[in-house]
């Protein structure tokens, strides 16, 4: 399914204090949006990468916050203390409303459940295959869905490692991925280890049909992708082919058990 667009109706009113200073957007179809926007006119990469991460997130079927590309009028910069001419769609995350971040002052309000454990594990796969590097113990990128018991995974402009589109894929360090976490430790001390063993398997088995999903859509979201993010359609191609390349794939899942392990021990 091609990604909405939409139009802002107001002027905006807030901008988030982070890396890339996104702000938030009421838009035509009547929700709110975080996006962040081209803030020069060179190539969009961490844009591209929002969008793939986003998009393949999806295929996954974790849960991630709808995405739309949000076009806002020149008019509605004028509510922030922000210089904006470059007319190029913005990406929009559409707003969560009883959802909390998760961070080291809230992680221990999240359930240690098999539940939860078994979301987390899913996520942190995702990464191993996806190279996103920014999902970590200081930073875990997550909020967590009060209402329906589940962790939203959100901000994908670090897949790639890090938007690096001039190099090969390279693989996540044990430490560099939520695994290594408080969050983890705090969960996974619940856990049974014949459960996780269990749990693993059952994480295997879907590994594959997760890619399969990936594969069906890739091609639809470089057709997505805004030509006003200046990233050529040939370099796009060749970094999603190699998240399916059979080396590529076999190792991620051997790395990420390697690391799933190291983990439990320092657990």
């Amino acid at each position: 399914m091609a990604i909405p667009i939409i139009y802002s109706v107001k002027r905006i009113e807030q901008q988030f204090n982070t890396g890339e200073q996104p702000v938030l957007v009421m838009c035509s179809d009547v929700n709110t949006y975080v996006c962040k926007y081209m803030r020069s006119t060179a190539t969009a990469y961490k844009l591209v990468c929002e969008l793939i991460g986003a998009q393949m997130a999806k295929a996954w079927q974790l849960n991630t916050p709808d995405i739309a590309l949000v076009k806002i009028k020149p008019t509605h910069w004028e509510g922030i203390n922000l210089s904006h001419s470059i007319s190029a769609p913005s990406l929009g995350c559409r707003w969560l409303d009883g959802v909390i971040d998760i961070t080291p002052s809230t992680y221990a309000r999240i359930p240690a459940n098999v539940e939860t454990f078994y979301q987390l594990l899913r996520i942190a796969l995702f990464d191993f295959w996806i190279a996103n590097e920014d999902r970590n113990a200081n930073n875990a990128n997550l909020m967590y869905d009060v209402m329906n018991d589940q962790f939203v995974s959100i901000d994908y402009g670090c897949v790639f490692n890090t938007a690096t589109f001039e190099y090969p894929l390279s693989h996540l360090t044990s430490t560099d991925t939520i695994l290594w976490s408080d969050l983890f430790a705090h969960i996974v001390q619940s856990i049974q280890r014949s459960c996780i063993k269990q749990l693993i398997e059952r994480l295997n088995k879907e590994y594959e049909n997760s890619i399969l999903q990936c594969k069906l859509i890739w091609s639809e979201i470089i057709e997505d992708i805004p030509h006003e993010w200046n990233v050529p359609q040939t370099v796009i191609k060749d970094k999603i082919s190699q998240l399916f390349d059979e080396k590529w794939l076999t190792e991620a899942w051997n790395n990420y058990i390697e690391c799933f392990n190291d983990n439990i021990n320092h657990e």
